[in-house]
């Protein structure tokens, strides 16, 4: 009771001086000094923002005192970035934004502060899923590949894995808005498990960045950004529809969000439906089909001391499994799963918040996930079913400093609970417990030019299963009972020549905790008898990145470089024996080693501002310690694109062609279980434009994949195993209805 008493009178003291108002208004202007209606004003750290009226004006009320970067983005002009220090009274902004054919640069979230692309050491992507102009797909990942150095294992459109720089599965990172997802994330047969729907951007960190996530970020991370509230005094929303030629596919989401000067709240619900897909030449891949749907809810308050999010997420998968049993047995197409399929069931509460005192800013973060999955064999034949709940919390705090300035001290946790469900027939992992617990600190600090960071980490985690069997049978499972520690670091800087020239180096030492599918796995999945090990070490991983970026207006030029060198590298491999008739794999570790980079070039020429020329290039070579190549390492890839964008045609506004081609080197670099994959070239063609029919705007878009219907495989693609090939030709029709109306 005194600590309660003690904690009220700190909060009372302390909490006196953010009781005045804070307000940020100002008008936004063009290069002209012409008012620009309809730009964005946002604060990604409060989650809060508004729009400009046909003045040009803003205005932003009941704001806490501290640091804040405020964002104003405008349609065909340079994003801008303005910090601002709120400390009780008004502050007065007048932007002019400038014209620029190349977006290169905003704020992110997954550097463990609010802070722009830039000014953080460590490089961070950014993917914009709200452009109208990206390639649309039935397989949301593939959406992602365009960002160099990311890739993924696919068996089908539905179940596929992110990789990033050669490494995949466990050593990769997925967060769902911030938060930790865990969905048996370990097997190339298990999907992503997040889809596109009210997703706004995807932040990309590739390299290992445990030293704010923890263990599994050895590799990168994927961070799976939430659209933004509507705009105060607003009520917004948009129907999206998809449909897709390859797959008979259609998707569907709708989304309704709307914002008081305080509260805001938002619900999207979204449908997928695909049915086999085609082969390039036109034969269909047998199970291929799956069906997906998701509601999600959210709601937030924004008062001077206290900042909060509340997010709902579910989501439910039915996955058909591109099998040899199921190849045998399905004859035709379908749509709907019924044999060998896989079955994931997702609840995803969390909230996210931010308390102001004074000039110190805490973060208080907590979620609670459950997924249950079951593997279906023949129909309504249950074979396995289990359920995984995590619950993670989190706090940071933010310390008082200089501008340019950050230093962050932290904790968090997680506890996690496997429980197989409904005495099914086949037990894939033993009932577990695991805890882990973490402190963090980081710092960054600015010198005119350079901007450092350095930070370092402690983890300590606990597994314990329980022993499943019978000891004198093949399939017994001792029960575990495995403790681990770490500590990682890294240190990292930025140096900007001016405003068009910056050079990045970091070196980071990361960590990832065998998982209990690799300690205890001893029986049959996914058509192969998995052995686990219960003798494995953590992999270890240190990692040294180099880049250079160069931009102006209407031209962009981004390299980069890394050699990352694992320690204890965990894999699994068959052992070419019978196990209960089918082909053995076991887990086992071994040191590797991986480097590479990427290369990007964007060019606007300015005499013609509607032409843009885009080209990427990524490659990754993995080996072992005894020379032998790592699995599952993407090939080299090479992209062009070329695109016309205007600003009007014909009842059209804004449309744009896109020409994209994408080649991929042959694979030569291949583990002692792998075969070859020739090289391959596809042509990619998308077209749009918006719209009105009276007052009410469209979005029209229509994208060919596999426009010469290329006959192909990718190396990453499991479905190889059973020589069945990636999609053909896929037509793709989008249409976009958004709606807004003021509630004031």
């Amino acid at each position: 009771m005194r600590l309660i008493k003690l904690l009220i009178i700190l909060l009372f003291v302390l909490g006196n001086n953010v009781l005045a108002q804070n307000i940020v208004r100002g008008i936004v202007y063009n290069e002209n000094k012409v008012p620009l209606e309809g730009a964005n004003v946002f604060i990604p750290m409060l989650v809060k923002g508004t729009s400009t009226n046909s003045s040009g004006e803003f205005e932003l009320t009941g704001l806490p005192n501290g640091k804040f970067d405020i964002q104003i983005s405008y349609i065909g002009y340079a994003n801008q970035i303005v910090p601002v220090i709120l400390g009780g009274a008004q502050f007065e902004l007048d932007i002019v934004l400038t014209p620029a054919s190349i977006e290169t640069e905003g704020v992110v979230v997954s550097s463990g502060y609010s802070t722009t692309q830039h000014q953080n050491a460590v490089k961070i992507e950014v993917l914009r899923l709200n452009e109208h102009h990206l390639m649309k797909s039935p397989n949301f990942m593939e959406m992602l590949t365009t960002v160099p150095g990311i890739d993924m294992i696919s068996k089908g459109n539905g179940v596929t894995k992110p990789v990033i720089r050669g490494l995949s599965m466990n050593d990769v990172l997925v967060l769902n808005n911030g938060v930790r997802f865990e969905n048996y994330q370990y097997s190339n047969h298990h999907p992503l498990g997040i889809d596109e729907f009210g997703i706004e951007t995807v932040e990309v960190i590739k390299g290992p960045a445990s030293l704010l996530f923890g263990s599994d970020a050895i590799g990168g991370v994927l961070n799976f950004i939430k659209e933004r509230p509507a705009a105060v005094g607003k009520l917004e929303g948009d129907y999206n529809l998809q449909l897709f030629s390859n797959s008979l596919g259609m998707v569907n989401n709708l989304g309704f969000k709307v914002s008081a000067d305080q509260f805001h709240g938002g619900i999207r619900v979204g449908q997928k439906t695909h049915s086999d897909y085609l082969q390039g030449g036109g034969e269909f891949v047998p199970n291929s089909r799956f069906y997906e749907h998701s509601v999600k809810l959210n709601g937030g308050f924004n008062g001077k001391m206290l900042s909060t999010n509340i997010y709902y997420d579910f989501n439910m998968q039915k996955l058909g499994l591109v099998e040899e049993e199921a190849i045998d047995l399905i004859a035709s197409r379908g749509r709907k799963p019924s044999v060998y399929y896989q079955q994931f069931g997702t609840h995803l509460v969390s909230q996210q918040s931010k308390i102001f005192l004074g000039k110190t800013k805490v973060d208080f973060n907590t979620s609670l996930q459950s997924t249950e999955l079951a593997h279906i064999g023949n129909p309504n034949e249950y074979e396995l079913q289990m359920r995984l709940t995590t619950l993670i919390y989190e706090a940071k705090v933010l310390f008082p400093s200089k501008p340019g300035n950050d230093y962050i001290l932290g904790a968090q946790g997680v506890n996690q609970w496997n429980r197989n469900i409904n005495n099914r027939e086949t037990i894939l992992l033993p009932n577990a417990f695991s805890s882990g617990y973490s402190i963090f600190g980081l710092a960054q600090r600015s010198f005119t030019r350079f901007r450092f960071q350095a930070g370092l980490r402690f983890d300590a985690k606990q597994i314990k299963s329980n022993e499943v069997g019978i000891p004198s049978e093949p399939e017994y499972r001792a029960s575990v009972d495995r403790k681990y520690n770490n500590i990682t670091g890294s240190v990292g800087a930025t140096y900007r020549l001016n405003e068009y020239f910056l050079i990045r180096a970091n070196g980071a030492a990361a960590y990832r905790n065998p998982n209990l599918a690799e300690l205890t796995s001893n029986g049959p999945h996914e058509g192969r008898y998995e052995v686990g090990n219960i003798s494995l070490k953590p992999e270890k991983s240190v990692e040294y990145d180099v880049s250079a970026h160069y931009h102006n207006d209407n031209f962009l030029v981004d390299v980069a470089g890394f050699v990352n060198t694992i320690g204890n590298y965990i894999y699994i491999a068959p052992t070419g024996a019978l196990n209960g008739g089918l082909p053995e794999y076991r887990y086992s570790q071994d040191d590797a080693y991986l480097y590479g980079g990427e290369l990007g070039l964007h060019f606007h020429p300015k005499s013609v501002q509607w032409l843009h020329f885009k080209t990427n290039y990524s490659m990754v070579i993995g080996k072992k310690r005894n020379g032998e190549y790592l699995p599952f390492i993407p090939a080299n890839k090479l992209t062009f694109e070329t695109g016309f964008m205007g600003k009007k045609f014909g009842l059209g506004s804004k449309p744009y062609l896109l020409i994209a081609m994408n080649y991929a080197f042959a694979q030569n670099n291949i583990d002692p279980d792998e075969t070859v994959t020739p090289d391959y070239i596809l042509v990619n063609l998308s077209m749009g434009s918006s719209f009105r029919l009276g007052n009410q705007p469209l979005e029209v878009n229509l994208t060919v994949q596999n426009l010469l219907d290329k006959k192909y495989v990718d190396h990453l693609s499991t479905l190889k195993e059973v020589d069945l090939y990636n999609p053909g030709r896929n037509i793709s029709l989008s249409l976009r209805i958004p709606f807004r109306a003021s509630i004031r």
